[in-house]
């Protein structure tokens, strides 16, 4: 059974080694999240700091989704407080460990990530992804509207480029 929860920056910091360890995953899958092979997990602890840093300041949400009691799965939303953005807030870090993949977990993220937003009064949602990735096609099957692609927008944890297609979706 699948359990999503919004974690408080407590509740953060006592699941650091977790999502330390679900980010290391998919970094060493070759997910294209913003880190560079060899990726330690001590390099995603620091990571999760800052993060729960911004939670804790209100800047940024995390969701974390479990799997028999054992986390799997992470979502961010990140709230820009610009003036001139109230109503917008940008998805990030969908991240789901290779082992818990293909059994709904990125699907009821993204889905409470959706919920917790517009909860929040967002009414404008904005991420990016891999082109031709898995989680691209996930997008477009939650109602997700894709604006285009970016070639070599960014690079793979080997260091080869990978295009990247952003998308929106109107709550």
């Amino acid at each position: 059974m699948i359990q999503v929860k919004r974690l408080t920056a407590e509740e953060g910091r006592e699941s650091l080694g977790a999502l330390a360890e679900v980010l290391v995953d998919c970094v060493e899958g070759g997910a294209s999240v913003s880190f560079m092979a060899p990726f330690s997990k001590a390099e995603a602890e620091a990571f999760f700091e800052k993060v729960i840093r911004e939670v804790e300041s209100g800047d940024r949400v995390l969701l974390a989704a479990h799997l028999d009691g054992k986390l799997v799965g992470t979502v961010q939303i990140v709230y820009l407080w610009q003036p001139n953005q109230p109503h917008r807030a940008d998805i990030a870090k969908l991240l789901v460990t290779r082992s818990a993949r293909g059994q709904g977990v990125a699907t009821l993220l993204m889905q409470q990530a959706e919920e917790h937003a517009r909860a929040a009064g967002k009414t404008l949602l904005v991420l990016d992804t891999v082109t031709g990735d898995n989680a691209e096609r996930l997008y477009e099957r939650l109602g997700w509207t894709k604006v285009g692609v970016i070639p070599n927008y960014a690079l793979y944890p080997d260091g080869r480029f990978c295009d990247t297609t952003v998308f929106y979706k109107t709550l």
